[in-house]
């Protein structure tokens, strides 16, 4: 299946907003998206926010004349015409009524064209920048948390957005507009106004940071049963030979019971917050009303202004207590987006170096020159180590496990840096080439193989984009895996699972072999290639991979020496160090470490 790069914005990347850093802060990610993509979308989005709620504002002012023209009218069974006034202004207020609702729903409009957009860009980014992590930083981060957390963003950020461009905008402009028409007719009423709001408005950022703090705890605690229900139900094997099943419902039921006490405390005071909010929005409007009515009593106002000032505080009261509610989701957004920066946009710890070239191999050579490595946990592993490897030479690596083996291939395609001394292939420093370049030279069958939730033929063909059919299926051939493909009931087609759990250990292994077949790099690497394979077919597959190697550096790593007798140097590693070199026949003779870990593999467990 050809590669294909979707449209924009599914296959934007972080490289292509301008600047090297990546920002750190929530509201700083969204004005990162809002400058360079989404600035008319936004501007759209506050434009027709202002103008229908600016309309809708305008209502209480139309109402208050209709309310004038009303009372001017002569007593009932008087006759006369209506007059013009008051038709003028009932048209006045249905024209309201009606333009504030079409920019409500252009309003929508622009969000439908905004939110999938965004939802895409904000995705393909952090994607970008969390597959240029190392190895390193996907070993110590669950990939469904990393996951959750990429899915998470773009909801955050577009709420964040819709809060400033349309919530915030729209109680600024009925404030606005509130406080000039009283202003205009009792100066009075336009301070309790600002007062009240004032007042609402700091007491719901209080209430709603204490209510993100509760809301945080039970969401920690949900994620923690979360795990404990995973950890037992992917364990349920496990469970059952061990007669477990009781000590798993007492962990549950401890999970179980933090979370029923965290989402009763959250409960608890989302019910005081509003019942306090609530009564304060009361409260202002029963004081502004008898206020009102108060003022019409004594002649100091109009029947028609006591309507404009009620529905005035009605407007500005529903607005500001809808606005208080978006804080609460302001608020939790901003720590969600914080939180998935903060894990996802982490500075990469093996990133390209500025002026990083392409690496060029011809022949393969490789060569190690006195390295020395440590793990971040103070594990050393090397001091000093020193090997060359020919071009197009076989070289197996041996030794007991913890010995050095897998690290080196690991330093080999740079998944950590060194501490000291450089690796060459072909004369070349892997260390300031182009890490895509580095891979793309370099196949390897490791012991437990990736595979995706996809075809078989997906899978094969991963290792060269638009292979076609028939190069697929004679890779598949030389890995001795075509006939197993066919048994299957959607042969190439047919979906192996997650992790390829609907194959077997060997088929998943042979798979993997299949796609090194395809990819046909210079250096190959054999990571326990054959390890999951009977022996029956591990000798067919020794033929394949005798095949594989021809022509092209090999390293492969070995348990089990019958697999790596016929390599032309064979290493034998002890604590990062070289202890013996030499061929299988040599070491043999040597009789060594090597000859005594033989001797023990051909016969040395019987009695």
């Amino acid at each position: 299946m050809p590669d294909t790069a979707p449209s924009w914005p599914e296959h934007l990347s972080f490289r292509d907003f301008p600047g090297a850093e990546v920002p750190r802060s929530a509201l700083s990610f969204v004005l990162l998206f809002v400058r360079h993509r989404f600035l008319w979308n936004v501007i759209a989005l506050a434009v027709t926010g202002v103008l229908s709620m600016g309309l809708m504002g305008l209502e209480p002012l139309a109402l208050r004349h209709i309310v004038a023209e009303l009372q001017a009218l002569p007593p009932a069974g008087a006759g006369g015409e209506t007059p013009r006034a008051l038709i003028v202004w009932f048209s006045v207020l249905g024209g309201l009524w009606v333009a504030s609702a079409a920019f409500n729903r252009a309003s929508e409009a622009v969000n439908m064209i905004t939110a999938p957009k965004l939802r895409s860009a904000v995705q393909a980014y952090l994607f970008s920048y969390l597959m240029e992590h190392s190895p390193r930083y996907f070993q110590g981060n669950f990939s469904g948390r990393l996951g959750q957390k990429i899915k998470q963003a773009p909801e955050s950020c577009m709420t964040l957005m819709d809060i400033v461009a349309h919530d915030a905008i729209r109680i600024v402009v009925i404030l606005c507009i509130g406080l000039a028409l009283l202003y205009a007719s009792h100066p009075a009423f336009a301070g309790v106004l600002v007062g009240w709001t004032a007042l609402f408005m700091v007491s719901s950022v209080l209430f709603s940071r204490r209510c993100v703090v509760l809301s945080r705890r039970l969401s920690d605690s949900m994620s923690a049963v979360s795990g404990l229900l995973v950890d037992s139900i992917s364990n349920a094997d496990l469970v059952r030979s061990f007669v477990g099943l009781i000590r798993e419902r007492r962990l549950l039921a401890g999970g179980l019971a933090r979370e029923r006490g965290d989402s009763e405390t959250l409960r608890r005071y989302l019910i005081v917050m509003r019942l306090i909010q609530y009564n304060a929005t009361i409260v202002f409007q029963v004081f502004l009303v008898g206020l009102s009515v108060y003022q019409v009593l004594h002649g100091r106002m109009t029947a028609a202004d006591f309507v404009m000032v009620f529905s005035l505080s009605n407007l500005v009261a529903v607005n500001v207590w809808n606005l208080s509610n978006r804080l609460l989701d302001w608020f939790e957004h901003v720590g969600n987006l914080a939180e998935a920066i903060d894990l996802v946009t982490r500075p990469h710890e093996l990133p390209d170096p500025a002026e990083a070239r392409p690496l060029v191999v011809e022949g393969g050579a490789i060569e190690v020159r006195d390295i020395a490595f440590g793990y971040g946990d103070g594990t050393r592993v090397f001091e000093g180590l020193s090997l060359s490897i020919a071009a197009g030479e076989k070289v197996a690596l041996v030794g007991p496990s913890g010995s050095g083996k897998s690290t080196l291939i690991k330093l080999l395609l740079r998944h950590h840096g060194l501490d000291r001394g450089s690796i060459l292939i072909d004369g070349q420093d892997i260390a300031p080439v182009t890490l895509a370049s580095l891979n793309g030279a370099i196949a390897e069958v490791p012991q437990q193989p990736g595979l995706f939730h996809r075809s078989i033929r997906d899978n094969i063909a991963y290792a060269l984009p638009g292979a076609s059919g028939e190069a697929i299926a004679d890779a598949a051939r030389k890995a001795h895996c075509h006939l197993f493909v066919e048994r299957h009931a959607g042969g190439y087609d047919a979906v192996v699972g997650e992790r390829g759990v609907l194959l077997s250990g060997g088929e998943r292994q042979r798979v993997a072999i299949a796609r090194a077949f395809l990819k046909n790099a210079p250096i190959l690497i054999l990571d326990e290639a054959t390890s999951s394979l009977d022996s029956e077919t591990e000798h067919a597959i020794q033929q394949s991979l005798w095949q594989l190697m021809a022509g092209r550096t090999v390293i492969a790593i070995a348990h089990r020496l019958s697999t790596i007798t016929c390599m032309e140097t064979v290493y034998y590693l002890d604590g990062g160090r070289i202890l013996e070199r030499g061929s299988h026949a040599d070491l043999l003779r040597l009789d060594g470490a090597y000859a005594r870990l033989w001797n023990r593999q051909v016969g040395g467990f019987l009695p």
